[in-house]
């Protein structure tokens, strides 16, 4: 009686091991598409509430103290909306495209932080909107590298709005809702419609 063979076995885990090996090739080549278009909005309407709160404070520090809670606001909008949007669309939030945006995303905003600590306390604060937009403007643009074509390019027009920011810093109290606030709802209701919310 011959023994049977075990080709069968060793062929499946073989094929598994290929079906594993496309999948994940495919989902680094994807693009991330949970950028959340509603929440860029609901990001704007912070902004713009945030920029007429601060425009009432009597000191910088009250001033840093509304923009870092609205940052910290837009930011839990934008992390939800991107995980509601993925799961509406069955979509993992940390797929290989969803990591290349956090890894091109957060240095910048770390950078941000960073600067925000050193040019506070050195009390040159009015540089802060056009460091905020600069920086935010390349995270988006370094982020959006894995994401839809919008996304990138809502970077490099923050970019721009930061660089006139530092170059004319008379006009932080308009450039500042205007980043912030216009950009967010601009692009943010572009990316509802063409991109699923």
């Amino acid at each position: 009686m011959a023994t049977p063979r075990t080709e069968p076995a060793e062929l499946h885990a073989h094929a598994m091991d290929n079906l594993k090996y496309i999948r994940q090739t495919l989902e680094r080549a994807g693009r991330f598409t949970a950028v959340p278009g509603k929440g860029g909005a609901l990001m704007g309407a912070v902004a713009l509430l945030a920029a007429g709160l601060a425009h009432g404070q009597a000191s910088a520090s009250g001033w840093l103290a509304v923009w870092t809670v609205a940052a910290l606001i837009a930011m839990a909008i934008g992390i939800s909306g991107a995980a509601l949007k993925s799961r509406r669309f069955q979509i993992p939030l940390f797929s290989g495209p969803g990591r290349k945006f956090v890894a091109g995303f957060v240095p910048a905003l770390a950078a941000g932080a960073v600067l925000t600590a050193v040019l506070y306390r050195a009390g040159i604060s009015g540089f802060l909107p056009g460091v905020w937009l600069l920086l935010y403007g390349a995270a988006v643009l370094s982020g959006g590298s894995a994401s839809v074509r919008i996304v990138p390019v809502m970077g490099a027009c923050f970019m721009f709005v930061g660089t006139v920011a530092l170059l004319l810093p008379g006009w932080n109290e308009v450039l500042l809702p205007v980043g912030f606030g216009g950009l967010h709802v601009i692009f943010g209701i572009a990316i509802a419609v063409k991109h699923g919310g």
